[in-house]
């Protein structure tokens, strides 16, 4: 096994087999499968077929080799959302034919999928804004009592009905599936060297123009002018103002296909913000 390339040899299913795995070093491993002994009567043969791959780690081609021989694109833990959202990726570009397009396509599925968690979710930080003023109140109240401020403040959110982490719930949510993404556009052979538009030449490698990041910083930006942090320590928005500068250099060396993602994952949440809020407003 190599990151993108397996060599394997399929024993016929039709025979029994002794598996035995044993561990040679700590990078190397063996894997035997032995048959029962035959006897070959003088002057006859005996045929003994096998079948061999030997090639990139195509999954669906593997797959018609040999059931679960595509588990060699390994996914590692986030499995759960990787393999999934490959199966779903695939379909999309089977009828778009292009994996840029199809990779911007199953995100615009998945936010509104979402979209009435992010919804429920504004709601509640509209709510807390508005209670922003009574909390500090509590606040100066019960500074020198932590067990007495934090009774008071539950009993705050329990009269009018807010869920604190109802803001970080969406980002909690949706983090699995930015891994999952990751690790598919890693260990996905399908989209090596695959073109999406333009200077994107593979969708598994960086930007090389390092457009895509600055993009994503822009969006981010625009992203926290609209949903300001409410009721943050000073010290806090002060250091999230530099996140989409830290964000853009970080994401600068991750795949094209994943600022992809994470891109049109931003433009809709801006969108998705800009229509909630609109709507707050007319309630």
């Amino acid at each position: 096994i190599e990151h993108h390339f397996v060599s394997a040899i399929i024993p016929n299913p039709e025979e029994d087999y002794t598996l035995q795995a044993s561990a040679e070093s700590d990078t190397q491993y063996r894997v035997t499968a032995s048959s029962d002994s035959k006897t070959i009567p003088a002057n006859e043969a005996l045929n003994v077929s096998m079948q061999f791959w030997a090639g990139p780690k195509l999954q669906k081609e593997m797959d018609k080799i040999a059931p679960r021989l595509s588990l060699t694109t390994d996914y590692g833990f986030f499995s759960l959302f990787s393999r999934p959202l490959f199966w779903l990726l695939d379909k999309v570009q089977s009828v778009v034919q292009n994996w840029g397009w199809s990779i911007i396509i199953l995100t615009i599925l998945i936010k509104m999928t979402f979209f009435p968690l992010t919804a429920k979710s504004a709601r509640s930080m509209a709510k807390m804004k508005k209670v922003q003023p009574r909390l500090k109140q509590i606040q100066e109240r019960f500074k020198d009592d932590r067990q007495k401020l934090q009774m008071e403040m539950m009993k705050l959110y329990k009269k009018e009905k807010i869920n604190p982490m109802a803001g970080c719930l969406p980002i909690l949510i949706q983090f699995p599936f930015f891994l999952g993404f990751y690790w598919l556009l890693i260990e996905s052979v399908e989209l090596r060297q695959q073109p999406w538009a333009m200077w994107l030449t593979d969708l598994s490698a960086r930007d090389p123009l390092y457009i895509l990041p600055v993009i994503y910083g822009l969006t981010m930006f625009i992203q926290q002018k609209i949903q300001p942090m409410q009721g943050a320590n000073p010290e806090m928005v002060k250091v999230m103002k530099f996140m989409p500068i830290a964000m853009t250099i970080l994401f600068a060396f991750f795949p094209a296909g994943l600022l992809l993602y994470w891109i049109t994952n931003s433009i809709f949440t801006v969108v998705q913000q800009w229509y909630i809020n609109k709507q707050l407003i007319k309630e």
